[in-house]
C-alpha cells in the first residue's frame, strides 16, 4: 500500500488548510514589512506643507484632499522647482554628483576583495603549505572584531601616508573590513567542489593558476554573487567609514552623507529624506534583482557535499 492510498480525505483536507494558514501568514508578514516603505513613497510625493502637517495614511482615508509634486525629487536633484530659483553654488544639493561619488566608492570596493578573497580561499581549500588551518582560524576569527575599534589607528597610519580623504583610502578600508567574510564564504564554497576536478587538471598539466581562472572562477559563480550583492549593498549605504576617511567635502560626499546634510541645519527639511531615500535605492535595486537569482544558491554554498 502506498503513501498516496494512505492521504484520506480529512489528511488532505488538514494540508489544504495548513497550507491556506502559511499563504495567509506570508501575506500578513510581507504586508507589514512594505507599509513603512510605501508611506515614504507616498510621502516623497506630496508637499512639504502636507508631509509636515498629516500623516501619509490620510492619501488613502481622505483621497480628495490629497496633493502630489515632484518637488522634493527636484530639490534633491539640485533642479528648479516653481516659484523658486534653482539653487546654485554651496546651497545646491547635487544628489547626482553624490551618486557618482558612491559609485567611485562602492564598485572597487566590491571587486578588490573579491579577487583577493577567491585566491586567498582556494589557498586555504586546495593547496597544503604550513600553518594554513591556523591563518585560516585567525581570518575567520576577524569576523569578530568591530571595526569601530580599527578606525582611529587606521586614521592615523593615513595621515602619515597622505591617504586621507582619498578614493584609495576608503577602497582599502572596505577590503580590510570586508576580507574576513568574502575568505569564509568562498572557502566554504570552494571546498566542496570534487577532487576528481582538480586531479584531473593536474593530469593535463594544469597550473594552480589555470585551475583558478579556468575552473575556479566559473564554478564559484553563485558563491561570488552572493558576496558581491552583501559587499556593494554594505558600502553604498556606508555613513561611518565615508565620513572618517573620506571627509565631509562636498565634491566628494557619498549619498548617505548627502541624504544627512539634506535635514537641514535644525532637520526642518526631514521631508527631503523620502525623495533622497528613493533615488539612492535604485542602484542597489538594481544590483539585487541582477544578481538575486545566483543570492539562494551562494548562501547554500557549503551546506551539502555532492
Amino acid at each position: 500500500m502506498t503513501t498516496a492510498t494512505l492521504a484520506t480525505p480529512r489528511h488532505r483536507r488538514r494540508f489544504r488548510f495548513g497550507t491556506f494558514m502559511v499563504y495567509v501568514v506570508m501575506i500578513i508578514i510581507t504586508l507589514f514589512w512594505i507599509t513603512p516603505t510605501v508611506g515614504l513613497l507616498v510621502s516623497s510625493f506630496r508637499p512639504a506643507d502636507d508631509v509636515k502637517t498629516s500623516g501619509w495614511w490620510t492619501v488613502v482615508t481622505n483621497p480628495e484632499k490629497a496633493r502630489f509634486t515632484l518637488d522634493n525629487y527636484r530639490t534633491v536633484l539640485g533642479l528648479p522647482v516653481a516659484g523658486r530659483a534653482a539653487p546654485t553654488g554651496g546651497s545646491r544639493v547635487g544628489m547626482e554628483v553624490a551618486l557618482i561619488n558612491t559609485l567611485t566608492v562602492a564598485l572597487p570596493a566590491t571587486i578588490i576583495p573579491i579577487l583577493i578573497a577567491a585566491f586567498a580561499a582556494y589557498g586555504f581549500a586546495w593547496i597544503d603549505f604550513p600553518g594554513r588551518r591556523a591563518l585560516f582560524i585567525l581570518v575567520v576569527a576577524m569576523l569578530v572584531v568591530p571595526l569601530q575599534i580599527s578606525l582611529v589607528p587606521i586614521l592615523r597610519d593615513y595621515v602619515a601616508l597622505q591617504l586621507g580623504g582619498t578614493y584609495l583610502g576608503v577602497w582599502l578600508a572596505h577590503t580590510g573590513f570586508g576580507l574576513p567574510l568574502a575568505v569564509y564564504l568562498l572557502y566554504n564554497y570552494i571546498s566542496t567542489i570534487p577532487r576528481d576536478i582538480f586531479e584531473s587538471a593536474f593530469l593535463d598539466g594544469a597550473t594552480h593558476f589555470t585551475i583558478f581562472t579556468r575552473l575556479i572562477l566559473p564554478l564559484s559563480t553563485p558563491a561570488l554573487a552572493s558576496f558581491a550583492i552583501f559587499q556593494f549593498l554594505w558600502t553604498w549605504n556606508d555613513l561611518l567609514v565615508a565620513l572618517v576617511f573620506l571627509g565631509a567635502e562636498p565634491r566628494v560626499q557619498v549619498v548617505t552623507q548627502r541624504l544627512l546634510s539634506l535635514l537641514g541645519q535644525f532637520g526642518q527639511e526631514w521631508h527631503l529624506l523620502t525623495s533622497g531615500a528613493f533615488i539612492s535605492m535604485i542602484v542597489p535595486l538594481i544590483v539585487f534583482f541582477s544578481l538575486q537569482r545566483f543570492f539562494v544558491r551562494g548562501l547554500m554554498a557549503g551546506s551539502v557535499k555532492g
